[in-house]
């Protein structure tokens, strides 16, 4: 039973009726005082966002209807770092009462007035840039659907404020919908919403409904009469080129209701992710990951079973001074082997972050298959991994303090407190000084003062103490112990060939767990910066584990060829092996930037690489921990069978 939510996430056309997103459904009537329902249905508003800009706005950031003086819904600490700012909206709707061109606001612009200016220029830049809205009915993103190739109809969870024909007639954006937007050098703002909504009949508990999707129409009208409205004539159009007079711009809605018997409310997510990034290119990924696998357990296996058997039977078995010395390569190096590394306050600090970070990934992906994560449960991605982080301190200093215990380390106060400050603290410089540049642009983005302290406060106040007593406790234990004796005197190292040099294996080794994550990272970076909904956590635990196996094999062989060529400086080399994955991420994640981006201004230029620094770093500190721990087992399980007088 425990793999089923694993299946599940792994299969979604086996999921329809899996829902676990800890939230209960709302059950809808036309009269709520005689059953145990809600009549009327409320539109919450997110952030608009944009993929030609990493700056996201809150709604009362534009001059759109507001609905001043409602409480706003309290969000938790994911959806605050995500910069999701979750307002009321003025659109109110009731159960099965259907509404056509009902007015909700009018905005009147004086051309003359400086304020109504810069209002109207922020209108016309949003929509230059492409900006969109993103609606919340009954916890479901109210999508916008239209048909793109191959009649394939894509859901989108968002739609656009307006659009714009440049000087020389060419449709932007949404502006192809329709062939009424023709005006040259003219922004033609969406006014009027028609939505529907879509809802199941509750078995056995009729009349009560559960709504399973709403979808909305933006279109524009150039309303005549703002007190009665009839939404005909021409569309809302607004030149560039005027500069002087009143623009009135009256926005409306319409609403309408839609029973639908088969779909279930546990399953009303479908119709989205199945328009969302194609599951058989994920399913290639897989193999071709799989592929890359067999490849080196393989070759890995040989290494155990075959040279590795015959070598240490062979060398237990020589009773001879002579015959020893006539041996080579990894028996030659066992004085040395575990010969305490150069920067071993460094790689022991790495090693306890990687340690703390590893775990938190690992953790948080399996929640994410059991659904707790799931895309319906907002922010609840971050705020547990956030949780994790804090919670796992006392590893990180454990680990930390064990390795550098063995690397005969005697400055523990300076390790403890590289462990706690060093890593998280170059992350929290990286991501202040992101804030700041949000700040100054007035993003939605930017993190809260107060939440800045909270965040300061469960690393200095949680985090901070469990670093210490985990160190306390690596540092009260012996050092590890090591199956062989290190010689007081170095081997010299012999003169090394190209291939085993340091720098060409470390470039070489990252080649092969990247190519396991590649195409999975495609879709992450889509989700992140391109605003697509991410929910195959399945496929990203499988890539995770292969991700580790990969790490693990490749730096073991590695590991094995360096010491057949007595280079027994192995510490750093399997640390930064695997470690080089993050940089052919960095690469990656350039050119994603120039190729696959629309992004334009400094600003967001800055932010996007700035953020991207801290995934690098998080990521090298995870694989490099991945391949260390992979090479210290393989190197104390080979040496251990050796006799050594």
């Amino acid at each position: 039973m425990a793999l089923a939510p694993l299946f599940l996430a792994l299969f979604p056309p086996f999921a329809a009726a899996f829902y676990l997103p800890g939230l209960a459904p709302v059950n809808f009537c036309e009269d709520s005082s005689k059953f145990d329902c809600k009549s009327s249905i409320e539109v919450f508003v997110n952030r608009l966002d944009s993929v030609e800009s990493v700056l996201p706005y809150e709604y009362t950031a534009f001059d759109f209807c507001q609905a001043p003086g409602e409480k706003r819904p309290s969000e938790n600490l994911g959806q605050v770092l995500f910069g999701e700012r979750i307002e009321p909206s003025p659109y109110k709707f009731t159960y099965k009462k259907e509404e056509a061109c009902k007015p909700v606001c009018t905005k009147e612009y004086d051309l003359k007035k400086p304020e109504d200016r810069q209002k109207l220029d922020f209108l016309k830049k949003s929509m230059l840039l492409n900006y969109q809205h993103h609606w919340i009915v009954d916890n479901m993103p109210v999508t916008w659907c239209y048909e793109v190739e191959d009649n394939q109809w894509f859901c989108n969870p968002g739609f656009p404020i307006g659009c714009f024909i440049t000087k020389d007639g060419h449709p932007k954006d949404a502006c192809v919908i329709s062939s009424e937007f023709h005006e040259h050098n003219t922004f033609y703002i969406f006014n009027h919403m028609d939505i529907r909504i879509v809802y199941h009949i509750v078995e056995n508990e009729a009349p009560s409904a559960r709504l399973v999707a709403a979808k909305i129409k933006p279109k524009s009208f150039k309303h005549t009469d703002p007190e009665k409205p009839d939404c005909s004539g021409p569309p809302m159009d607004i030149s560039n080129d005027m500069t002087d007079g009143k623009i009135k711009i009256v926005y409306t809605y319409s609403v309408s209701f839609e029973e639908n018997k088969e779909i279930r409310w546990a399953s009303r997510w479908d119709y989205i992710l199945e328009s969302m990034p194609h599951t058989h290119i994920q399913w290639f990924s897989i193999m071709n990951s799989l592929v890359i696998v067999l490849f080196l357990s393989g070759m890995v296996a040989m290494i155990m079973l075959r040279t590795l058997h015959k070598d240490i039977a062979r060398y237990n078995q020589m009773d001879s001074t002579e015959d020893a010395q006539e041996e080579f390569g990894w028996k030659l190096v066992h004085g040395d082997i575990f010969r305490p590394p150069r920067k071993g306050m460094l790689l022991s600090v790495f090693l306890g972050s990687g340690t703390q970070i590893l775990i938190m990934t690992f953790v948080t992906l399996f929640f994410a298959c059991l659904g707790f994560l799931s895309p319906a449960n907002r922010g609840a991605l971050m705020t547990c991994a956030v949780v994790l982080w804090v919670l796992l301190g006392t590893p990180a200093g454990y680990v930390a303090a064990r390795f550098y215990k063995s690397f005969g380390g005697e400055k523990w106060k300076t390790n403890v407190l590289l462990t706690a400050f060093l890593c998280p603290g170059i992350v929290f410089a990286d991501f202040f000084i992101m804030n700041l540049i949000l700040w100054g642009e007035g993003s939605s983005a930017a993190i809260p003062f107060g939440t800045l302290v909270a965040v300061l406060a469960l690393w200095f106040c949680i985090s901070v103490p469990l670093t210490f007593i985990g160190a306390y406790f690596g540092f009260k234990k012996n050092a590890i112990e090591h199956p062989v004796r290190t010689n007081q005197i170095p081997r010299q190292i012999p003169e090394q060939s190209f291939y085993t040099k340091p720098l060409p294996g470390i470039v070489m080794g990252g080649i092969l767990p990247f190519g396991c994550i590649f195409i999975q990272l495609f879709f992450i970076l889509n989700s992140i910066w391109s605003h697509q909904m991410y929910y195959m956590f399945g496929f990203l635990f499988l890539v995770f584990i292969i991700l580790v196996i990969t790490c693990s094999e490749a730096t073991i062989l590695l590991c094995y060829f360096h010491l057949c060529a007595e280079d027994y400086h192995w510490q750093w080399r399997s640390f930064l092996t695997s470690g080089f994955t993050a940089v052919y991420f960095l690469i990656y994640a350039v050119h994603y930037f120039f190729s696959k981006l629309q992004i334009t201004g400094t600003a967001s230029t800055i932010l996007y690489f700035g953020y991207t620094m801290i995934m690098v770093l998080i990521f090298f500190l995870f694989t490099g921990t991945i391949g260390f721990f992979a090479c210290f087992w393989f190197v104390t399980k080979i040496y251990s069978v050796v006799k050594v007088d």
